[in-house]
Order: structure tokens, then sequence, then C-alpha cells
């Protein structure tokens, strides 16, 4: 296949893949703790750590993902403590994260616009095997948290008291649920970008869930989402020359629009087998009693 000549675009196919499976997987506990727009925050945030890496000299993915785990800690323990004034704090985080950002993005002599804009929207064309080893080995972690202790997981995002009581450690699984986000978010940037991360984080989840009947095939749809979108997002990009970033994203809402258009009448049709299976049920006793009836 053409597509597959070119060795960026072989980066950028895996990359994407990885990205399919990383970002609806830890989504679907965003999602679930009604902490949807986490991913983007987090974003903001890594915009710091690619500008330092530009100032530094040294690799962005692997500068942002430092920042990015220092960021949603903060976050996490603003969320935790911060009750009333927690708002402002997140605010006045995420802005000074995209400030800092630019900031040293300018004063470094390795940034520019140009790059600024590839992380920010996300560049097929970026994708080197040095970010392909740091996005290999950051997805594999997401990937073995969010497969690995879903159950777990599961039940602090349904109910953290209850978990408390259970014995689980929520406090430290809350700040694993925070640090996994914000990998994912590093994972994501070169194929989706930071200002765009947190659509695929949600929106595959919210479309598995208008079909989706138990959190287990949530899970496993809003990945199957992902890696569709994201690999025919890149594909399409390479083959329309348009970003990858955007195209994914639009994908994803198609998608959504089209699993919503279907779900009423899915809807429909499981109400009525209900009805029918119920029916039958009532039906059953009547007879018997008639017969009963009829040999006395």
């Amino acid at each position: 296949m053409e597509i597959l000549e070119p060795a960026f675009m072989q980066r950028a196919l895996l990359a994407a893949l990885l990205v399919g499976i990383t970002a609806p997987a830890i989504g679907t506990f965003l999602v679930q703790r009604r902490q949807a727009l986490m991913g983007d925050g987090i974003g903001h945030v890594a915009l710091t750590g690619v500008g330092l890496g530009f100032l530094l000299n040294a690799s962005p993915v692997w500068i942002a993902t430092a920042v990015c785990v220092v960021g949603a800690v903060v976050m996490e323990l603003i969320r935790s403590y911060g009750k009333a004034r927690g708002d402002i704090a997140l605010a006045m985080l995420f802005y000074g994260g995209m400030a800092g950002g630019v900031m040293l993005t300018s004063l470094s002599d390795a940034g520019s616009n140009a790059n600024l804009v590839s992380y920010l929207f996300g560049s097929i064309t970026t994708v080197s095997e040095e970010d392909m080893v740091a996005i290999c080995v950051l997805a594999a972690f997401v990937i073995l948290v969010t497969i690995g202790l879903r159950r777990q997981l599961f039940a602090i995002c349904q109910d953290e008291e209850f978990a408390r009581v259970t014995g689980l450690p929520v406090r430290l699984l809350n700040l694993l649920v925070a640090v996994t986000a914000a990998v994912t978010v590093t994972v994501a940037m070169r194929v989706v970008g930071l200002l765009l991360v947190s659509a695929l984080m949600v929106i595959p989840v919210a479309a598995s869930q208008q079909i989706a009947r138990s959190f287990a095939m949530t899970f496993g749809l809003a990945m199957g989402i992902g890696v569709l979108v994201a690999v025919s997002g890149t594909t399409t990009s390479y083959y329309v020359d348009v970003p990858s970033g955007a195209t994914i994203v639009l994908l994803a809402i198609g998608v959504f629009v089209a699993l919503t258009a279907l779900a009423a009448p899915l809807a429909r049709r499981r109400a009525r087998r209900t009805e029918a299976a119920e029916g039958c049920t009532l039906r059953v006793p009547e007879a018997r009693t008639a017969t009963d009836d009829v040999q006395v």
C-alpha cells in the first residue's frame, strides 16, 4: 500500500493506533467521574512542558510527561481539598500552563510558531523515531493501568465512599487516574494535539454510551471507536492533506451523531421485546387457571 511506504506514515499510523486505544480507555473513567474536561486542562499544562523541552534542547515528549504528571497531581489535590476556591485555582493552573508554554517557546532557540502549532493541533509528519519510543512506553503504561486495574478504578469512579469502606486505597487510585490521564495527553499530543486530545478522551466514550448497556461494553466499544477514528483520520489527513487532529475529532463527532440516531430505534425495539416478554409471562398463569377450572 502506498500509505505504508513513507517511514513517517508508518510511525504516524502506529501512534494513531495507540492513541485510539489509550485516550478512550482513560476517558471512560474520567467521564464516569464527571471530569470530562480534565484532559483539556492537562493539555494546557503540557504546553509548558513542550516549551521547557525546547528551551532545554531536550525531548518535548518526556519533559511534557513530567510536567503533566506534576500538574495532574496538583489538580487532583485541588479537587480533593480545594473546596469552594478549587475552581479558581484550577483556572489559574490551566491559563498559567498555556502562558508558560508560549513564553518558554519564544525564549528558546529551537522553538518556533510552526513547532508549537504542531503540538497544539497535531501533525503526522512530525512523529519521529524518538517520539515513537516514548509513545510506545507511555501507551503501555496506560493500557496496563486501565485494563489491569479496571475493577478498582470503576469502584472509585462509581462511589468513593463505598470503595473506601471495602478497603481500596482511594486516594492512591485517584492519583493514579490523574497521572494516567496526564500520560495519555503526552501520548496523543503528536497525533491529535494538546488542544484536541480531550475530545478523543470523551467523544468515543459518549458515543459508545448511546448503545452500550454495561460499563464493560462501554469500555470496549469506546476503544474500538477510538481506534477507528484515529486510524481513519490519520489516513484521511495523508491523502487529503488536512490536519490530523481536526480530522480525527470531526470523525469522532460523526460517529457520535450516527450512534445517537441509532440509539432511539434500538431503545424502542428493546422496550417492545421487554413488553412482549412480560405479556407472555402474565398470560401463562391465566391459561393454567382456565384449564384447572375446566377440570374441576
